[in-house]
């Protein structure tokens, strides 16, 4: 999916306090500017998303039939 389709998405679904949707447009953008990044620059990004991810933790539990 590209990134103004997911950043649509987000929008009509009023998703802007959904980190999870936030991280996935972050991710978007990045892989659309691979091509612009150097290895380095491109693993350096995808390691913050990752942290970033982690850091969210375990937000599902007990919200699985509503996120999933």
């Amino acid at each position: 999916m590209k990134s103004e389709d997911l950043a649509k998405y987000i929008e009509d679904t009023d998703g802007m306090g959904k980190p999870w949707l936030l991280l996935q447009l972050r991710l978007a953008k990045l892989k659309e500017r691979r091509n612009e990044l150097s290895t380095e620059e491109f693993n350096e990004q995808l390691a913050e998303l990752h942290e970033a991810l982690m850091k969210l933790g375990e937000w599902w539990v007990g919200q699985e039939q509503d996120v999933f």
